[in-house]
């Protein structure tokens, strides 16, 4: 739920002059995103996967792993990463996402 709510606000889905094209979201600060918790067996079961564009170079992972890889913090990113859109726009919106303590 969270995730959502801060994909709607990098966007700019709130303001009145959205457009899809257009860039007009604003700055989110996220504090304790190490408290976040998990339903189920979600943290252990669920996987991520990528490709490194090399042959036989799918990589997978489990939140559980990239939590103690590179934070809580990069699990909440992920799910916002996929909620954005896959342009060019997406790379400027989501360095607007920011992660304290």
């Amino acid at each position: 739920k969270l995730a959502t709510q801060v994909a709607v606000l990098l966007r700019g889905k709130n303001k009145v002059g959205f457009a899809p094209y257009k860039d007009i979201g604003d700055y989110v600060v996220i504090k304790n995103a190490d408290k976040m918790k998990f339903t189920g067996k979600k943290f252990d079961n669920k996987i991520y996967y990528h490709h490194t564009l090399y042959l036989g170079g799918l990589k997978k992972i489990s939140p559980k792993d990239l939590a103690i890889k590179k934070g809580h913090s990069e699990i909440l990113r992920k799910a916002v990463m996929g909620m954005l859109t896959k342009n060019k726009l997406r790379a400027r919106q989501i360095k607007r996402l920011k992660f304290e303590k």
